[in-house]
């Protein structure tokens, strides 16, 4: 028999057998259950969006601010680690989705590198930066000036060369040719397709109408409502067209001129969904809309209250104003600015809505600006037809409340309603008005730097202003490109462009030609009447004689009070002498040069510049009616 203590130890045996028995199927089928359950997901990457999209090493400015966007991107913490870089501070704002973020890029090489966002020691996102190189002497790029004439272009209206960008899935307007408000199709490779055109007129520049991004439900063709600062609407091209075409045109010896907007934004902006602060945008969402009145940015009375609502009431109801007072905001349309100029290499810029965003701000903008491109040059719109109010705002003025406004550049608004109530108008007195308008260039610091104009995309076609008369309309586009200043001439002008109707949509017609099955074609002549044809031609002509006179460009300008229907003036320098004469009269004139004399001593010929004429006695000129001519004089 077994003994007692046997059977105990046995009965052990088998109890510590099953117990491990238990134990290996309890972890085979644990085991089991980790292989078929599901994983955890993991928490959300961040997907960031940074503005800048990139931005360039040597820069005269080193500092670099980020805007950077995405959800709880505030709660992370920023890891820059890039040779030269200095990161010097992180904001977070009320919005959680959003940090900003200074680098100082004093020592900084080109190159690219990972912004880190960590929290509690886990990368939540990483996205790759670049530094660029800049382009051999960027800095010193020749911005325009009165050597220069402009052609302003409203890109979808001048030439459709891609249809297969007309309408872009996913965009909120297609287009509608049937309808002058809708979008027609013109693009950027239209505009190369014609830079042989525009460079054979004799134009030295183009000023394009924005190009931004505009995603808006309607009216979106004339590009004033931004919705993507950093991005060229996909209906025109990408911005890696919107750069080859500026370095095509720049190896025609065509500068580009960029339209801005500082003051607002369409109302579908991308950051309108999730604002950074309470303060981006004034007045939200409880808006008026601006009283327009300009000249509160002067008046030594004006309440604050009036001022306030001029400056922070919005343009209209689809463009929400932008506060240039929040100094993130007012960085980011700098910088913006400037990424602008160096990556599609602008020599000018064209600010729309000038007097309307904060002054100081864009006083600090000039200079930013002339600090980083001393020769680059800055024309504002500020729509008013006294010049007190334009002079005020240029550079170099000194005004009675101490206000600096560093700009340099003005649209001649003034001149251009002088020219056009001077031929319009019955009578030959009117001309008094041309006279009396350049009479007040002494308000300006620098009236040689002013642009001037016939007419420009928000205004009646000036065909249209001088009641059709093409002998009128000659006359004043002369007039805009033998005077002092910048002439800018508006597509179609040149061959003397028409509309019956009262809208801005009828100001903006497409340029015959631009489309496949035009009848008229502007580019080539076919279909033009004799008239347009002869206008465009005599475009032509002034537009490259124009080109090599120094004495245009740079020379000064001596008039005389108009008499018996004629103003006379003369642009003149140490090397040259050019006689300008406006004869409003209907009938042919003979011009008695006696009372010129102070001007033409010594001059003994000259060639009339448009019909080549050589004169051999300049006692008296035969002037054709109602015409523009042109002497070079001789000694």
């Amino acid at each position: 028999m077994m003994s007692t203590a046997k059977r105990n130890s046995n009965h052990q045996k088998k109890d510590s057998m099953k117990r491990i028995f238990t134990l290996l199927m309890l972890l085979l089928f644990t085991g089991s259950l980790a292989l078929t359950a599901k994983p955890r997901k993991a928490a959300p990457v961040l997907q960031p969006r940074v503005e800048p999209t990139f931005w360039w090493a040597g820069m005269k400015n080193p500092h670099l601010q980020l805007m950077v966007h995405g959800q709880d991107i505030g709660q992370s913490r920023v890891v820059v680690n890039h040779p030269g870089i200095r990161l010097l501070s992180v904001t977070t704002v009320e919005n959680p989705n959003y940090l900003f973020i200074d680098l100082d890029l004093a020592q900084a090489i080109p190159g690219k590198f990972d912004l880190l966002f960590q929290k509690e020691g886990k990368t939540l996102a990483t996205t790759t930066y670049e530094l660029k190189e800049r382009e051999p002497g960027s800095a010193l790029r020749q911005g325009f000036n009165s050597s220069d004439a402009m052609y302003l272009v409203m890109p979808d209206r001048f030439a459709n060369g891609d249809p297969g960008n007309d309408a872009v899935e996913g965009m909120k307007e297609n287009p509608d040719r049937t309808d002058l408000r809708g979008r027609q199709g013109g693009d950027i490779k239209g505009l190369r397709d014609h830079l042989d055109y525009i460079a054979d007129m004799g134009f030295t520049a183009i000023w394009l109408n924005p190009l931004l991004e505009n995603d808006m439900p309607a009216t979106s063709y004339h590009g004033y409502a931004t919705t993507d600062f950093y991005k060229v609407d996909p209906r025109y091209g990408s911005n890696e067209e919107y750069r080859a075409f500026a370095e095509e045109a720049r190896g025609k010896g065509i500068k580009l001129i960029m339209d801005m907007i500082f003051n607002h934004c369409g109302l579908e902006h991308w950051w309108m969904k999730d604002m950074p602060m309470a303060d981006w945008i004034n007045q939200f969402p409880d808006y008026q809309i601006t009283n327009h009145v300009k000249t509160l940015n002067q008046d030594p009375y004006a309440s604050a209250y009036d001022k306030e609502q001029f400056t922070d009431g919005w343009f209209v109801s689809s463009m929400p104003d932008l506060n240039q007072r929040n100094p993130f905001m007012a960085t980011y349309l700098i910088q913006n600015s400037i990424w602008w100029i160096e990556y599609v290499h602008l020599a000018g810029i064209r600010m729309d809505t000038y007097p309307y965003p904060d002054k100081e701000m864009m006083a600090a903008w000039n200079d930013r600006i002339r600090e980083e491109y001393p020769d680059f040059n800055i024309v504002g719109e500020e729509w008013h037809m006294n010049q007190a109010i334009l002079s005020y705002w240029q550079k170099g003025k000194s005004n009675l409340d101490g206000y600096r406004g560093n700009l340099r550049s003005l649209m001649d608004f003034p001149l251009q309603s002088a020219v056009s109530t001077a031929l319009r108008d019955p009578g030959t007195g009117d001309l008094m008005k041309i006279y009396e308008c350049l009479a007040n260039d002494f308000q300006y610091p620098d009236p040689q730097n002013l642009v001037v104009f016939p007419d420009n995309h928000d205004m009646t076609r000036f065909f249209v202003q001088v009641n059709r008369n093409a002998e009128l309309f000659k006359m004043g586009i002369g007039f805009f490109l033998t005077t002092r200043g910048i002439p800018q001439i508006y597509y179609g002008s040149e061959i003397m462009m028409n509309h019956t109707g009262t809208h801005d949509s009828e100001f903006r017609k497409p340029f015959p030609g631009g489309w496949p099955g035009d009848a008229i074609n502007g580019f080539t002549g076919q279909g033009l009447s004799d008239s347009e044809k002869e206008v465009q031609q005599f475009t032509r002509k002034l537009l490259n004689w124009r080109k090599g006179k120094e004495v245009i460009h740079t020379g000064q300008t001596r008039h005389f009070l108009p008499w018996e229907g004629c103003y006379v003036f003369f642009r003149y320098n140490d090397q040259e002498k050019v006689m300008v004469v406006l004869n409003k009269n209907p009938r042919q004139t003979e011009l008695n040069t006696g009372r010129l004399a102070e001007m033409m001593k010594g001059c003994t010929s000259a060639r009339e510049v448009i019909t080549g004429k050589e004169i051999s006695s300049l006692t008296s000129l035969t002037l054709p009616p109602q015409s523009i001519s042109i002497f070079e004089l001789r000694k």
